[in-house]
């Protein structure tokens, strides 16, 4: 069997809802990036992490150039679609293995204006239906903690990124004992995999070709950045 996106190791917490439904975590999450000024005080206060790296990482998504491929995932309710700018003419792959995220992300890009730019895809991230190569630039913001196998993730992410492709995102990081607690509890719930601290992640990348990463801390997240080779 392939490797399932956020599939969970352990019995779900009720009323949160797995992954591959529409837990009611994720609502919350995206309530909180779409209202900086509240979202950004639960990040601080929750997480000690700075809300605007996220929107700084997901501007990129708008640097891109007519023509340019986009692969976002897991999308989930579509909070990068704010990178994205009507009429910018990318064609941006909106990719996760729950259809009600699908559907959420899409209704996002109808308020955007951007849903003529937006292609929803069901797709398991350790064994993407896409060729190699197949993007300009990959996203995948707080995603790599609740895959079950990030690593393999990682390979498949630097697969469909072409040469001079950019793979971007954030992650939950094991690094740090104090956020302990907020693993274990995730975990618990089905929310979260095994995930991976600093070292493991630029492991990865460099393992697969990906290059000048940065990678900068906030809190208990980490964001990325690097250049395929």
């Amino acid at each position: 069997m392939p490797h399932r996106l956020l599939r969970a190791a352990v019995a779900r917490v009720p009323g949160l809802g797995g992954w591959s439904d529409d837990p009611l975590w994720a609502s919350f999450y995206d309530w909180t990036v779409e209202h900086p000024r509240a979202g950004g005080a639960i990040w601080r206060a929750g997480i000690q992490s700075d809300l605007g790296l996220l929107y700084r990482a997901a501007a990129e998504i708008g640097r891109q150039p007519p023509g340019a491929k986009v692969l976002d995932i897991p999308c989930g309710g579509g909070v990068a679609l704010r990178g994205l700018r009507p009429g910018q003419g990318v064609e941006y792959v909106a990719a996760d293995i729950s259809q009600a995220m699908l559907d959420r992300t899409m209704d996002a890009a109808r308020q955007r204006g951007v849903d003529d730019q937006v292609h929803p895809q069901l797709a398991d991230v350790g064994d993407l239906p896409f060729a190699d190569g197949s993007f300009d630039l990959v996203v995948t913001f707080t995603g790599l903690h609740c895959f079950p196998d990030p690593a393999r993730a990682v390979i498949e992410l630097a697969r469909v990124l072409r040469p001079g492709g950019v793979l971007t995102g954030s992650a939950l990081l094991n690094d740090r004992r104090r956020y302990a607690p907020l693993r274990i509890g995730g975990r618990a719930a089905g929310l979260l995999g095994p995930g991976c601290t600093s070292a493991d992640l630029e492991g990865w990348l460099a393992g697969q070709g990906v290059a000048d990463v940065v990678l900068e801390v906030s809190g208990a997240i980490g964001y990325f950045r690097g250049v395929k080779r």
